[in-house]
């Protein structure tokens, strides 16, 4: 049996026999060196990080090209620094595991120091402070969500919180945003040199919302008096402080038993999952999917790790916005949430065993292919055909990969904007297309109608996975039983009306009756969510090539 934290270097042949593939460089020796000159500082220990930035500092280091570590900030569990990070030395054992059950194993020793950055860890909220102070930091990642980044409450108005933050100062700051102006402001204060602030969180125009989160924060301050105008100025100056766009896709779940028990087997020791009193769960080992993609915008006015030597496309911004609207309005969000809602309905408790059901494989299909590829703007880096061919024949149907419609179904309503909203615009907006043409984009949300019902397709209660929007969609189709013959016009013309949730008005565009009368057969009775998606492959599927 080996350890994470056996000696990699002088008991090498030990990992080997275990499978598992080590570093060549010294940890102490890199240690040392990201001492005495960080470049990258990382804020999110979990998941993602794990199988992915580190991986990515892990192929830099060992060819040379990074001369020191990243530096973890956990913002949100300080649990995860204690029994994740500095129990095992801050090392990972990433797993990419494979749908023909194979799996790669490599340990990684990039991280070189974890902090817990908060007040109340006195001594880790000094040191990440004393590392932004020096001229050779030249980025900062993140990965703590989007919630990570909201100052705001549901009606726009700042949280108490952030009104908290920014009446008090940036001496003892509490919310993340707040205590990275802090940091901004060290580094300010001790010189103004350049950095990069890299959002790799999995949402759209992922760095204009960090600038706009750090610059509420700092005018706030200049406000109050705490800062004056050249903080800000040195803030919006592209040259001194940037705030690039990604377009980040990893499916990195949860720690797996099952990956933990093969690696058991295999001669690891160290594969039990950690579940903190937060709720984190997370082990010293991290699974994750073969596929990955990390599409940056190359603004760094402090230089930066050569990045696209570790297979992350470093391009202009247009091709970022690109790249990023052909994932999550073409070739996998809009898929993964058609999966979500019928997977809710019918019962299904994994996103890999749907795509052991032939229609629910066919939907997604017309989908992305049929209705989705023919508008879509080819971002030239990543082909979005060879994408879906992917997603739907790799990455989706990998049972390693513990992910369930139930979690991909959370906050639908703030997703289907994007998700569906954007191609039907397409559709209405350029030459040669009508929206009215579409038929399994109006029949999923017809499906959501009926996931909001709660009510699966054999007629029992459930549990709708949560979103702000719940209660009052509910009120609209809460009260329809499965084979009322109800109005369903009355019903849901509200919604279908309403441009937040969809991008337009549903029958101004001529999808309004469609999404009705596929809801109508989707209420006929016990089995009719499944009859209606058979009777729409039958009627109006086309061929794939």
């Amino acid at each position: 049996m080996v350890k994470l934290t056996d000696d990699y270097l002088n008991n090498k042949a030990a990992f080997e026999q275990a499978g598992i593939k080590v570093p060549t460089y010294d940890q102490a020796a890199l240690k040392q060196a990201t001492a005495d000159h960080p470049r990258w500082v990382h804020f999110g220990g979990g998941n993602l990080f794990r199988a992915f930035h580190a991986a990515i500092a892990n192929t830099l280091i060992e060819k040379g090209e990074l001369d020191s570590g990243v530096i973890v900030g956990e913002t949100y569990d300080d649990d995860v620094v204690k029994d994740i990070y500095q129990a095992y030395n801050n090392r990972i054992l990433r797993v990419v595991t494979k749908a023909d059950g194979n799996f790669d194993k490599e340990l990684f020793a990039s991280v070189a120091e974890a902090y817990f950055f908060n007040p109340s860890h006195e001594d880790d909220w000094n040191n990440l402070f004393d590392v932004f102070k020096k001229d050779s930091l030249q980025v900062v990642t993140f990965s703590i969500t989007e919630k990570g980044y909201n100052l705001r409450t549901v009606n726009g108005d700042l949280n108490d919180l952030t009104k908290a933050d920014i009446a008090n100062g940036p001496e003892k700051p509490r919310g993340n945003m707040a205590g990275l102006v802090s940091l901004l402001l060290a580094r300010f204060n001790n010189g103004k040199a350049p950095l990069a602030l890299l959002s790799t969180d999995n949402f759209s125009q992922n760095g204009d919302r960090l600038k706009e989160s750090v610059l509420t924060i700092a005018k706030g301050w200049q406000e109050n008096g705490f800062v004056g105008a050249d903080f800000l100025a040195y803030l919006q100056d592209p040259q001194q402080i940037s705030f690039p766009l990604s377009m980040i896709d990893r499916i990195t779940p949860n720690p797996a038993e099952a990956v933990g028990d093969k690696l058991a087997t295999a001669g690891f020791e160290d594969h039990e999952i950690v579940h903190t009193p937060k709720h984190t769960n997370i082990a010293p080992f991290t699974n994750t999917e073969e596929a990955h993609y990390l599409v940056v915008e190359d603004a760094f006015p402090n230089g930066r790790p050569k990045f696209e030597d570790a297979g992350v496309i470093v391009t202009d911004r247009d091709t970022v916005n690109d790249a990023d609207e052909m994932k999550v309005t073409t070739c996998l969000n809009p898929l993964h949430t058609a999966l979500a809602i019928f997977g809710s309905v019918l019962g299904f408790d994994s996103i890999a065993k749907e795509l052991q059901n032939k229609d629910l494989v066919a939907l997604i299909k017309q989908i992305g292919y049929v209705e989705g590829l023919p508008v879509v703007t080819d971002p030239k880096v990543i082909n979005p055909k060879d994408f879906i061919n992917q997603l739907v024949t790799k990455r989706l149907p990998n049972p390693y990969i513990p992910d369930t419609p139930q979690r991909i179904a959370t906050d639908t309503s703030q997703k289907i904007p994007v998700r569906y909203g954007v191609t039907i615009k397409h559709y209405d907006e350029r030459d040669g297309f009508d929206p009215a043409t579409l038929e399994f984009i109006p029949l999923t949300i017809a499906a959501w109608f009926r996931y909001l019902m709660a009510v699966n397709d054999e007629g029992a209660s459930f549990e709708p996975s949560p979103d702000p929007m719940m209660a009052d969609l509910q009120k609209y189709v809460g009260d329809i039983k499965l084979g009322d013959d109800v109005d369903v016009h009355a019903h849901l013309k509200d919604v279908l009306t309403n441009t937040s949730i969809f991008g337009q008005d549903l029958y101004a565009v001529g999808l309004g009756e469609k999404v009705e009368n596929y809801f109508k057969q989707m209420i006929a009775g016990k089995g009719a969510i499944v009859a209606t998606l058979e009777k729409a492959l039958a009627d109006h599927a086309q061929a794939v090539d």
